[in-house]
């Protein structure tokens, strides 16, 4: 799979599953997760979740398939069931507390599990990037800022990452800056360039009136 080759990675995965074997069936499960395959990956895991239903790595997984695939009210139960097995693991406290965030929901909450994660991990790319979103979200564009300089620092060939930082920046008046790190994701093979383009040209909206 890692060298491309998708359709043998795919066969091989298949037929070592096949024989019944849950480590094989569960790489199957993250194999098309990682192919963004999620509605292949999702059943996997729900199977071997009717075997052993206190892994907490099994709901998480499925839960992030479950968002993935647009069915938010499911993936939520899936990752507060992973909480609540592992209440201090990173990811699923970063996972929950930035989708929430990203939503506009729970803020409060959300920010204080993505500072607990931060705490566990605070050199995380990923981690940093949630709180500096958090901030940002909250309208707090100078901790936004500086969240979100530290991440990029940590990941600098993120599109995510270097997107999010220029947000901040035009928040933040610092136009010219907001355009630089937009142009930058923009090469950074990012998920929505038109989205990009967009923004360099225009700038961010303002934000909706609370």
């Amino acid at each position: 799979l890692n060298a491309g080759q998708v359709d043998e990675a795919l066969g091989a995965a298949r037929a070592s599953a096949a024989g019944g074997d849950a480590r094989a069936q569960r790489a199957l499960a993250d194999m098309y997760s990682s192919l963004d395959r999620y509605s292949e990956a999702e059943p996997i895991y729900s199977a071997l979740l009717g075997e052993d239903a206190q892994n907490w790595r099994l709901y998480f997984a499925r839960g992030a398939a479950r968002e993935r695939m647009g069915d938010w009210p499911a993936a939520e139960v899936d990752l507060r069931q992973a909480l609540e097995l592992a209440p201090n693991q990173p990811q699923v406290l970063n996972y929950l507390g930035y989708t929430w965030v990203d939503r506009g929901e729970n803020l409060d909450e959300g920010l204080a599990m993505i500072r607990r994660a931060m705490e566990l991990e605070p050199n995380s790319a990923a981690i940093t990037d949630s709180l500096g979103w958090a901030f940002f979200r909250l309208g707090d564009y100078r901790q936004a800022v500086m969240f979100l300089e530290r991440a990029v620092e940590l990941d600098p060939a993120s599109a995510v990452l270097n997107d999010h930082l220029g947000d901040a920046y035009w928040r933040s008046d610092r136009r010219t800056e907001a355009r630089f790190q937009w142009r930058r994701a923009l090469t950074q093979d990012p998920d929505d360039p038109a989205a990009l383009e967009a923004k360099i040209a225009n700038g961010l909206a303002e934000p909706a009136a609370q």
